[in-house]
């Protein structure tokens, strides 16, 4: 068992876990509601994450069942998870890929149920990562829509600093609300 990732999966559980404290106390149709046209509520940003990481799961699994010759990560692989930090703060977005983009997101949805499928999803992810060889980790496997090739150990630097980001972009959403409520 990797227990570094094992440690690394707790920590991104952890996040997700503050993040339902903070959210539980707001009323279904408060997280349901977009904050402006083109925008994402509250929970369409929670479905954007927890979609982005079911499909990287799914697509590690598929990568990684035929056995691939796969290259060191390396230099190149730091690199790119630099450009990912580098995303964060930035003033522009990236467009989200159609298959966990807009059309891909509900129109409302649960906290509870959400919450659910993401810690069932979490669980998946952990059971399969802690159970991979080592060497994986250190092996380009992961393709990032934007940063390209990337290892495993990588992919949860992706995961984390997604995380954070929306969590940003899901608190201005709380707060616009907020504002707009007062007034």
């Amino acid at each position: 068992m990797n227990t570094n990732i094992s440690k690394r999966l707790d920590n991104l559980n952890r996040l997700l876990e503050e993040l339902y404290a903070e959210l539980k106390s707001h009323s279904e149709e408060v997280l349901n509601r977009r904050p402006g046209p083109g925008q994402w509520s509250v929970m369409q940003n929670m479905e954007h994450l927890l979609l982005s990481e079911h499909l990287s799961e799914k697509y590690v699994r598929k990568k990684l069942s035929f056995n691939p010759e796969l290259p060191d990560s390396g230099f190149l692989g730091a690199w790119r998870v630099l450009l990912l930090r580098m995303n964060e703060y930035l003033p522009f977005k990236f467009k989200a890929p159609k298959a966990v983009g807009n059309e891909a997101l509900p129109e409302s949805s649960s906290l509870e149920d959400t919450m659910n499928r993401w810690r069932a999803n979490r669980a998946s992810l952990h059971e399969y990562l802690t159970g991979l060889p080592n060497e994986y980790f250190k092996k380009s496997i992961y393709r990032h829509s934007f940063a390209g090739l990337l290892s495993l150990n990588e992919m949860l630097d992706f995961f984390e600093l997604h995380f954070r980001r929306h969590l940003k972009q899901i608190r201005r959403t709380l707060q616009a609300q907020s504002i707009e409520h007062r007034a």
